[in-house]
């Protein structure tokens, strides 16, 4: 018994000379109309916004609402509207101030609409008006703060 591995196999000459192991295959693939293209995210954050839809949400009216949700990790949430009503996207490049919103908080916001579509809303410019009692926030840096 010896502790040397076996010799790796040798290709036959009719598999070298076929070209089966010199090269990789490059194989026909079928068309797609979304080949070579970059597909945009669906939402638009502050950054993709366009200039004019930013300034119509500016110009709107002020709305508040409370917080429903918002996770952190995914950058995302929602917001209930006091006047009732569907619940509105809310991103977390839209979200202003030094605290990261929790269920229950209250807060202002204005509304964009979503393209393509423009059926849906979005919140922008969200502020935090009352942090929910008995809860703990965090700020953007990480640091808890009890409320």
């Amino acid at each position: 018994m010896s502790s040397e591995p076996p010799p790796p196999p040798q290709p036959s000459t009719q598999q070298a000379s076929a070209g089966l192991l010199s090269t990789p295959h490059n194989r026909e693939r079928s068309p797609s109309p979304l080949r070579g293209n970059v597909v945009p995210s669906p939402l638009p954050t502050r950054r993709t916004r366009t200039f004019s839809a930013t300034v119509r949400a500016s110009q709107g009216p002020v709305y508040k609402g409370v917080c429903k949700c918002f996770c952190r990790s995914k950058g995302h949430g929602f917001i209930t509207p006091a006047d009732g009503g569907p619940d509105i996207f809310l991103h977390i490049s839209d979200v202003e101030g030094e605290y990261v919103p929790v269920e229950g908080d209250e807060v202002t916001f204005k509304m964009c609409s979503i393209p393509p579509k423009n059926e849906k809303l979005q919140a922008v410019e969200v502020v935090i008006t009352h942090l929910a009692p008995g809860t703990k926030h965090e700020t953007w840096s990480g640091h808890v703060v009890s409320s």
